[in-house]
């Protein structure tokens, strides 16, 4: 594609055709004329002149301007990168990876579908206002160099080869490339607003991320990226499938055959005298908890289990129940406090009585050696000259 003119210079007849055939494109792709395609181009144009408050003059001269400016900065960018490349440190990548739309690669796919069965300890965020699934770079990079990915590209020859860090890493780019998996950061949702945020919304989830897709997908091994692949949607579509038939059978009801038709009758009664007993039982429990409670205090509870939040058979254990009584707080913090001084009352009179016994032991003690030692008698041994 030919480069835009300065502002101020006239098109060269090249640059003319190309632009015709990028506008004859353009609007092919619409379903319009050139003609109309240039109006409507103009209108769209012209409302956005009068939302920045300029003329049509002035607001064409400015997208001109940026145009010419923006392909400046890609011919210096090009300049620099091909007169000094960027380093590759072994181990990780940082390049910037072009994204050009459309359908994905098989390769890409194969790898995708081979790493979405993976551990990759990814975590849930919310992209987009969807949950999404998350990843660090350096887990796919270790699953793509290890020996189980050798083993399954044997049996898949669409996986491409790997044999050390840099390929490990050119094999990872084929997702951002295919939009099979992209790049986030985290982000503020009240990033923008005058508004700061409300209560609700700082009571959020532990470890769940608001995210958003970065312009430069770069790799690193702390980078985060997000599957915007799911694989494959059987579970999905078989509940769809079953849901459909279930909606049929049930429209189709009046064309079922009789014996089917009086079958569900009896199930449909069934399940309303199940209900209905359920209702009167909930009821007759309550009735005779209010007779007991005056009658019998504290109260007898039938099925006291009932509407608690147990399984469906202890729903229905034990039978009956006596109405647990709750006491105060107060008191329990009384007798707490009364006990524990009790105790710590206790403990000092064990205290002073095992120092007293003890300092009577100490003093009689010496008393005894003196006597022991004055009545023990005592043998000497000579030595001989």
């Amino acid at each position: 594609m030919s480069s835009p003119p300065p502002p101020g210079q006239q098109p060269s007849p090249q640059q003319m055709a190309a632009m015709q055939q990028q506008l004859a494109l353009e609007a092919q792709k619409r379903g319009m004329t050139p003609q109309q395609f240039q109006q409507w181009q103009r209108q769209q144009i012209e409302n956005d002149a009068k939302k920045a408050g300029m003329t049509f003059e002035q607001y064409v001269n400015k997208l001109k301007q940026q145009a010419y400016e923006q392909h400046l900065s890609q011919q210096q960018q090009q300049q620099q990168q091909q007169q000094s490349p960027p380093p590759q440190a072994q181990g990780q990548t940082s390049q910037q990876v072009p994204i050009t739309p459309g359908a994905p690669d098989p390769k890409a796919l194969a790898l995708a579908k081979w790493l979405r069965g993976q551990d990759l300890k990814s975590r849930t965020c919310i992209l987009n206002g969807q949950r999404k699934d998350m990843f660090r770079v350096k887990r796919a990079l270790r699953a793509i160099q290890s020996p189980a990915y050798n083993k399954a590209r044997s049996k898949n020859p669409l996986l491409p080869a790997v044999t050390n860090a840099a390929t490990a890493s050119e094999t990872f780019k084929l997702l951002p490339l295919s939009l099979l998996a992209l790049r986030v950061s985290k982000s503020d949702p009240h990033e923008g607003h005058n508004h700061g945020p409300s209560p609700k919304a700082q009571k959020r989830v532990k470890g769940l991320w608001t995210v958003k897709i970065e312009q430069q997908q770069d790799i690193s091994d702390d980078l985060h990226y997000v599957w915007l692949y799911d694989g494959p949607q059987w579970k999905t579509k078989l509940y769809a499938a079953g849901a459909l038939v279930l909606i049929m059978a049930v429209v189709m009801f009046p064309l079922w055959p009789m014996t089917l038709r009086v079958g569900v009758w009896y199930l449909s009664m069934g399940m309303l005298g199940l209900i209905g007993l359920f209702f009167a039982m909930a009821i007759f429990r309550a009735i005779l908890f209010g007779v007991t409670y005056f009658a019998v205090p504290p109260g007898l509870w039938l099925y006291p289990n009932l509407f608690e939040d147990v399984g469906f058979f202890d729903s229905f254990r034990p039978l009956w129940g006596w109405q647990e009584e709750k006491k105060k707080k107060g008191k329990k913090n009384k007798e707490g406090a009364a006990t524990t001084d009790s105790k710590k009352s206790s403990k000092t009179a064990e205290k002073a009585k095992t120092t007293g016994s003890a300092a009577k032991a100490t003093t009689t003690a010496p008393a005894t050696s003196l006597k022991d030692r004055d009545l023990k008698p005592r043998i000497e041994e000579v030595e001989d000259d």
